[in-house]
This record gives structure tokens, sequence and C-alpha cells, in this order.
């Protein structure tokens, strides 16, 4: 799969993207909403694909039943309707008309769309996003049951939300295209930690959300703080917690250019925009992370931070 760059007043917010999608597997890109119009825009005119849009809507004067029935005519599926309202657990709501139903059920129902789709490759745009947890699971079983036959694409802001189906996940920002390293803990969580122990050069940053390990460069990360005892790394304005402690990654981060700039706080110096003086003794630091984060400066430190900056 490609796209090719877009220029906004001379910027650049689409870089030339290439990847392979790969079959039975699904990929998320995690980015913001212009750069997912964007992406979505460029797929629209490709015959391959099946596009799902984020505010797309159904028939809503129909019943459940009404729209199912639907769809199997207008697809020429040789399908039961009454097979497929207990695959998509949908029973009870057929007799409803689809404006009736709840938020998420609606948007539930709306993406069972992609299954009568016959393109190879569908591309969701927050599939997950109005969906309560009940529905999730009805929806990720039946896009897990697709992907034998077909190749899925999710385009969403929310790292959780493309974990759930995503075998590999990518982030699209104004830093460019990256692949995130991400693990199931419950595949190698002993192997993981050790190497947390071992070696302690590796140039990963190893942090948790749920049930998933996310690996990161230390050049993605903004800063890092401790909270009530937790340690939060923060990364385009997303935060995700961390075994080692504050000292730990002072020490691991040392050669990457961070500096401890307060007993909370460990701050990447080539993010550091703006030092900021409040009052006598009170300082911050104003990171270029482009989600205008702020990050405290204790007043012993000042002066060694600006020799660091050469300031």
């Amino acid at each position: 799969m490609h796209f090719e760059p877009t220029y906004e007043n001379g910027e650049l917010v689409l870089p030339k993207i290439e990847f392979d999608v790969i079959p039975h597997q699904a990929i998320g890109i995690i980015t913001d909403l212009k750069r997912k119009q964007l992406l979505m825009n460029q797929l629209a005119d490709r015959s391959q694909y099946h596009l799902f849009y984020a505010q797309q809507n159904e028939y809503s004067w129909l019943t459940v039943k009404e729209l199912i029935v639907f769809l199997i005519q207008v697809t020429e599926r040789n399908e039961s309707v009454d097979r497929l309202l207990d695959y998509f657990a949908l029973k009870e709501e057929q007799k409803t008309k689809i404006k009736n139903l709840s938020p998420s059920k609606r948007m539930y129902v709306t993406l069972l769309r992609i299954f009568f789709a016959h393109q190879p490759v569908v591309v969701l745009e927050e599939p997950y996003l109005y969906l309560e947890e009940q529905d999730r699971r009805q929806f990720k079983r039946v896009l897990d049951d697709l992907l034998p036959g077909k190749q899925v694409l999710i385009l969403t802001s929310n790292l959780e939300d493309a974990l759930i189906s995503c075998d590999s996940v990518y982030r699209l920002n104004e830093r460019g295209f990256q692949r995130l390293d991400i693990r199931d803990t419950e595949e190698e969580p002993r192997n993981v930690q050790k190497q947390d122990e071992v070696n302690i050069t590796l140039q990963k940053i190893s942090t948790k959300r749920k049930d998933k390990v996310i690996l990161f460069d230390p050049p993605e990360i903004d800063y890092i703080e401790s909270v009530e005892g937790s340690i939060l790394v923060h990364v385009s304005g997303e935060e995700y917690t961390c075994a080692l402690t504050l000292t730990e990654l002072e020490q691991r981060l040392a050669n990457f250019g961070f500096y401890r700039c307060h007993r909370s706080y460990i701050v990447n110096l080539q993010k550091v925009r703006e030092i900021i003086t409040w009052t006598k003794n009170s300082y911050s630091l104003r990171l270029d992370s482009g989600q205008d984060a702020g990050v405290s400066l204790s007043r012993s430190k000042l002066q060694e931070l600006k020799s660091l900056l050469r300031i």
C-alpha cells in the first residue's frame, strides 16, 4: 500500500508512505484527524478498497432484519437471514428500527456492512470509537473471522483501539511514519523483563498499556514523570506506564539527550522549546511535542540546564 506526499502551505503534512498489507493480518495507523482524512481521500478512487468512514450512517428507517435482508440482496450473497442475525448477535434487535437503537448498537450495525464487502482490502476509520464493551467484542469477533479472506487497515487516533485488532501498528505524525514495536505480554513477559535487567544499553524503553508491551525509541519520548508512585512515559500526547524507576530511566537515557530537570521529571532536551519563568523560584519547560506540553523545572537545575543548552 502506498500514499503520495501531501503539502499544505509549503509544509509536508503527509510523507510518502509505503508498506505491505499482509494477508490475514490487520494493520493500524495512529494519527490525527487531518491525516486520517488525507489517507482516506487517497484511497477513495481505488477500486480494491472498501472504505468505512467514522461518520457513516446506515438506512435508519429500516429495521435491523430489513437491513440484513437488503445487504444480502444487494451483494447477492447466499446467506440465511436468521443465521446472520444469530451470528451478529442481533436476534433481540431484529425488529427494531436502526434509528431507535442505542448509539453503540447503531454503530455496530453500521460496521457490519464490511461483512458484505467484495473488495479484498477493508479500510476502517475509527471503528471502535462509539462502541461499548459488548459491541466491541462482537465486532472484533466478526473482524477476526473476516481476516482469513481480507486485508484490513484501521485508522485511529487511539492506541488502545489499534491494539484491539491489529497485528502491526504504525504512528503517523509531524515526525513521519514509524512502526511501533509491540509485543503481547502473554508471549514473552519474562524475556522482556530479563532484557530490561541485563541489557541496560538497549535502545528501547519498555512500556505497557493494558495487555501489551510497547517499546519506544528514546527520540520518540517527550518526557517522563512520576505520579503517585507510577512512572508515566509521555509520547505524542499519550502516556504509558513503565516498570523502571526514574533513576533507572535517567541512567539509561543519559546518552540520548535526556535530563532530570525535577525530582519527578525527566525531559528530552531535543524537545525543549522555551524556559518559562513564573516567579522568582518557579520555572517550567515548554516542549515542542505537538501537544504544547509543560514540564516543571527545579530552581536548582536552572543554571545547569542553561549550561547544557548553551544559553
